[in-house]
């Protein structure tokens, strides 16, 4: 996970989670078919999620996410880092909501490690891994620098390490597989940075404008075979653009 080659691993990885937005993006004609989440949170209220107002972290465990986003995916002259971008607004609102439990898979035992290809064999769910995991990752800064400093006082180069060594193995955690939670925050925080931002991050598709990707626009057919060129315009949000939205009289 070194610095100078995180927004390469960045572009590699839009490329796989752009092509499922665009097989997914189609023509709608008179206003969006649903309203998000009318039967379930986090989307319990109509408009795109905003900071503040956390719904499962608390402010502590908030900013430790937002410090360990914005190691993940730091800030450049071009491109907010994963704290601007919102991508532990979007990883509160997924933990508050159904993906939070797990709900929809099968989560009785027998538990058994298998190998990566099998995914996540534990009963723990999203929500208990995070609440577990920040706690632990905490508690580990703190005895590492005599209780004296939480994740978020360390300087980044410290962060830096400290997460380092947790994708390592290198670190073990109270009550918590290091390595499967370090690589849970990472696929959430990619997910964030990358995903429409009308689930909480990519706000104002700052990771979209990065890549040129045009987001769900209904029809650039006459792009697609013209290679090397930067698309010229704007992406789109499943939500649209802020600039259509009607003036009321």
């Amino acid at each position: 996970m070194t610095s100078f080659r995180r927004r390469d691993l960045l572009r590699g990885t839009a490329l796989v989670l752009a092509s499922h937005t665009v097989a997914r993006a189609g023509l709608i004609a008179g206003g969006l078919p649903w309203r998000a989440g009318a039967s379930a949170p986090p989307f319990n209220r109509p408009g795109i999620p905003e900071p503040g107002a956390w719904q499962f972290f608390t402010a502590a465990e908030a900013a430790t996410l937002e410090a360990i986003a914005d190691r993940v995916i730091p800030p450049d002259p071009q491109t907010p880092g994963g704290k601007d971008a919102g991508c532990a607004v979007f990883i509160d609102r997924q933990l508050a909501g159904p993906y939070g439990q797990d709900t929809g898979l099968y989560t009785s035992a027998p538990f058994a490690k298998g190998v990566k290809q099998q995914g996540a064999q534990s009963a723990v769910a999203p929500a208990q891994l995070y609440r577990k995991g920040l706690a632990a990752l905490d508690a580990h800064a703190r005895g590492s620098n005599g209780g004296a400093q939480s994740f978020t006082a360390l300087s980044a180069e410290r962060q830096d390490q400290l997460l380092h060594d947790l994708e390592a193995g290198k670190v073990q955690l109270e009550g918590v597989e290091a390595q499967t939670f370090f690589e849970q925050l990472l696929k959430d925080v990619q997910q964030g940075f990358f995903a429409d931002p009308l689930y909480g991050g990519n706000r104002d598709m700052c990771a979209w404008k990065m890549i040129g990707f045009p987001g769900a626009r209904y029809d650039y057919r006459d792009w697609v075979s013209r290679h090397n060129e930067p698309y010229p315009l704007p992406p789109v949000s499943i939500a649209g653009r802020a600039e259509w939205t009607p003036k009321r009289s």
